[in-house]
């Protein structure tokens, strides 16, 4: 009987002597909390999406206590957010421009085709894989909705074939950019301006066999741009809106109508 009150004070004993080691531990080792990062990260949404370029809310809480960011990266917070954070840095918040997702893509099965029938999973990054895609252009959206399940404010939706953006919804938070593996989407300012809405950059003759909504390279857009935002590359319009001024001349020369106003 004595040994196993021996042992069972044995036992707590070297317990209790850890656990002393590692209170003691805790204290002299512990990092200094950053108070001021705590807030900010409390006012941040905690997306974590990455889209002002830091590793999440976290590390963009870190650089903006450091006076390493800028306030109002953070677009899914938007004003709000960006008015909470220079209150607790005691700076000026500034003018938050808003932005939003836009797929540079009208394939719908109205205007373009599949090539072949596809049985895989129901993923565009994986059938992309599969000889180049399942649709007819090999530039345009897939529509197997990567970006529809990367979304987590219920804003994009893949609708006839085509992924569709809900600018109402849209925080520009960057997640279905980085999950479309063609790269035709991307954040754009919303505002008075014109958007190209195709991504295919073969020639016309071969554009229009694919996709009636397809830009063909016929240089209309940029011929009647007064402010110069619109230029042809690799026979596809590409509209730049830092410079666009909104005066819709490109969307009405446009014969295909692939360029739209957002």
């Amino acid at each position: 009987m004595n040994t196993i009150v021996l042992a069972i004070c044995l036992v707590a004993g070297i317990g209790l002597l850890i656990g002393l080691i590692l209170s003691v531990a805790s204290i002299v080792m512990a990092v200094p909390k950053d108070e001021k990062a705590e807030k900010i990260l409390e006012a941040l949404p905690g997306a974590n999406c990455g889209a002002c370029g830091f590793s999440g809310c976290s590390g963009y809480a870190d650089a903006l206590s450091k006076g390493k960011a800028e306030v109002g990266l953070c677009a899914p917070g938007g004003e709000g957010c960006a008015k909470e954070i220079s209150g607790i840095l005691g700076v000026s918040a500034g003018s938050m421009e808003k932005k939003v997702a836009v797929v540079h893509c009208m394939g719908s099965l109205d205007n373009t085709s599949y090539k072949a029938e596809y049985n895989g999973v129901r993923s565009c990054s994986a059938a992309v894989k599969i000889g180049g895609g399942l649709t007819a252009c090999s530039f345009g959206c897939m529509g197997l909705g990567d970006c529809e399940a990367a979304c987590p404010y219920d804003a994009i939706h893949v609708c006839n074939g085509v992924a569709v953006v809900d600018a109402d919804k849209c925080k520009a938070c960057s997640m279905c950019v980085r999950a479309c593996p063609r790269k035709i989407i991307s954040i754009v300012p919303l505002k008075e301006s014109a958007v190209m809405r195709c991504s295919n950059k073969d020639k016309g003759g071969v554009t229009r066999k694919l996709c009636t909504a397809g830009c063909i390279g016929c240089k209309k857009c940029e011929k009647g741009c007064p402010a110069g935002a619109v230029k042809v590359i690799d026979f596809c319009a590409v509209v730049d809106p830092a410079l666009c001024n909104g005066c819709g001349n490109c969307v009405e020369n446009c014969p295909q109508h692939c360029i739209t106003e957002i």
